[in-house]
This record gives C-alpha cells, sequence and structure tokens, in this order.
C-alpha cells in the first residue's frame, strides 16, 4: 500500500513562499493511477479466462 514514507513528493513553492504544486516522480504516479482504476473498476462484472478467450476469438482479435 502506498504511504507518505513510500512517496516522494517535491513541493514548489512560490515567491510569496506557498506551495500550491506538487511533483511525484513517474513510476510513483503510476502506483496511484493504478490504484485509482482498480477502485473505480472493483464493482464491475467479472468474466471467466474461457469467455475472454472466446470473445477475443469471436471478435478476431486472437
Amino acid at each position: 500500500m502506498l504511504s507518505t514514507k513510500t512517496l516522494h513528493p517535491k513541493y514548489l513553492t512560490t515567491t510569496d513562499g506557498t506551495s500550491p504544486f506538487v511533483v511525484l516522480p513517474t513510476c510513483e504516479y503510476e502506483d496511484l493511477r493504478d490504484l485509482a482504476c482498480i477502485t473505480e473498476r472493483e464493482n464491475e462484472e467479472t468474466i471467466s479466462h474461457t469467455d475472454l478467450i472466446s470473445e477475443l476469438k469471436t471478435d478476431g482479435l486472437i
């Protein structure tokens, strides 16, 4: 699980000393994006591997 200990944010500060921007290394951002996708899709219907292969063959993808 990601936490503040595993993320390495860099804070960009303005001339007045505020930090309105955070920069995350790409590899860490991708992990967050993956987690967001998993969360968004957690209630989607699933199909068996056999059915997936069948659908891909029907669609001419394999």
